[in-house]
């Protein structure tokens, strides 16, 4: 933004990108045209919003502004990359430029490389490295603005239907959220968020999906509000710094957004036809009949968002369980989260699918009902999100199967048994010749 001031008068531009709503899903777009609207007001109006391709949209708009220079917020994924590039071959032909500053990451992707030059894929030597290359303050903001006035602006479109509760939207919203979550909950961060009932999390991942809130803002308020190191706030610190290993690794290997990183693991005998289709339809709908899986998809459905403790559950659940390719489930979050974010989701669901990053993951099968009784033992996340259940008390709402009278009525049995699952994965697993 410095940069751009000082080149003269600005114009604050933002294209609607068809290829980039229409596969947003609703939650998020219904979220991002709010955090327009209140940057706009933020700008005294002064926000121009076009709708089209980038590639015409940018060059149009710098000829009708006589600006010289046009300057972007870097994106690093495998579109963004290919878009920037054509914006940038479409203004040199004009005779102008495209220049870019910063990132929506602390340290850029490619950055944070291994002695000999190569990219991690382990995510904590990436973190030491990343915490040892460091990353510069926040840029305060701006004083005094000069605008270029006059130009047209598309009006940003109304909500698309949206069931789903979603935060509160924009720069200022973001803020609020930070310093809430430093007055108090970060202390128990580390000790507390795994439990999907509790309000233990940062719930910032919207806002700096849509760039509201910058992770540089985030870690420096950490360091200057909690001086002295502390559990909490080192593993808040490694939280943000997953995000950054994800765009790191999606960066070197774009392909892997939607095909496995690891090559052997395509061969793994996945489920297909209809009773795989019914069971996904089962899973999106929160009616598998486990409890803590149940809940978490009813969460997205009434969120937009889902606790991540919950989330390798559920994800882990479609995959090891049901059989079914881990593209089908992300696609599904992509669609639902009002957080999505590609790198993260995809490389999120790799990770529990065993097919990403880490170096020995497909045996990491994840059962409900231990995950429940563990990270919600009193039941109070499962009663939220599934009210068939509310008169179970205590952790034995995790296993209704077993109550005096079998399950309760409203509720439904159980699509499959997770122990005859688990050792149907291991067996795919074993006959691409690994062992466990």
């Amino acid at each position: 933004m410095t940069a751009a001031l000082d080149a003269g008068p600005v114009v604050p531009l933002f294209v609607l990108d068809p290829e980039l709503v229409k596969p947003a899903g609703e939650p998020r777009a219904a979220f991002l045209y709010r955090c327009l609207r209140e940057l706009d007001e933020s700008l005294g109006g002064r926000l121009v919003v076009r709708t089209g391709d980038p590639v015409d949209v940018v060059p149009q708009v710098a000829l009708e502004a006589d600006a010289g220079t046009v300057f972007v917020s870097a994106d690093f994924g495998p579109y963004g990359r290919r878009r920037d590039q054509e914006v940038a071959g479409a203004l040199r032909a004009a005779g102008r430029r495209l220049t870019g500053i910063g990132s929506p990451y602390a340290v850029d992707p490619g950055r944070t490389l291994k002695t000999d030059g190569t990219p991690f894929r382990v995510f904590s030597p990436f973190y030491r490295t990343w915490q040892a290359h460091g990353w510069a303050p926040p840029c305060p903001a701006p004083g005094e603005v000069a605008w270029v006035e006059g130009l047209w602006s598309h009006d940003i479109p109304d909500d698309p239907p949206v069931e789903a509760t979603l935060p509160p939207a924009g720069e200022a919203a973001a803020l609020a959220r930070l310093e809430e979550f430093l007055a108090g909950p970060v202390d128990d961060y580390a000790a507390r968020r795994d439990d999907p009932g509790a309000d233990a999390t940062t719930r910032l991942s919207p806002y700096l999906k849509w760039g509201c809130i910058h992770p540089r803002q985030v870690l420096d308020r950490l360091g200057r509000k909690h001086p002295h190191e502390k559990q909490s706030h080192e593993k808040l610190r490694s939280e943000l710094a997953w995000r950054e290993f994800y765009a790191d690794v999606l960066w070197h290997v774009p392909e892997s957004a939607r095909r496995s990183l690891q090559p052997k693991m395509a061969a793994m005998e996945l489920d297909e036809g209809p009773q795989a289709d019914e069971r996904f339809r089962a899973w999106t709908e929160g009616r598998t009949g486990f409890p803590l899986v149940d809940a978490g998809m009813r969460q997205l459905q009434g969120e937009a968002w889902v606790h991540n403790r919950v989330r390798m559950v559920v994800a882990s659940f479609l995959v090891k369980d049901l059989h079914i390719d881990w593209t089908r489930g992300a696609r599904w979050f992509m669609r639902g989260l009002v957080d999505g974010d590609l790198a993260s989701n995809n490389h999120g669901w790799q990770w529990v699918a065993g097919t990403g990053t880490d170096p020995a993951p497909y045996f990491r099968i994840f059962n409900p009902v231990t995950q429940g009784k563990e990270h919600d033992p009193a039941g109070d996340y499962v009663r939220r999100w599934v009210p068939e259940l509310a008169g179970v008390p205590g952790p034995a709402v995790h296993e209704p199967w077993k109550l005096q009278g079998g399950v309760p009525a409203g509720y439904p049995q159980r699509i499959v048994d997770h122990s005859v699952e688990r050792a149907e994965s291991l067996e795919r697993y074993r006959a691409l010749g690994a062992s466990d």
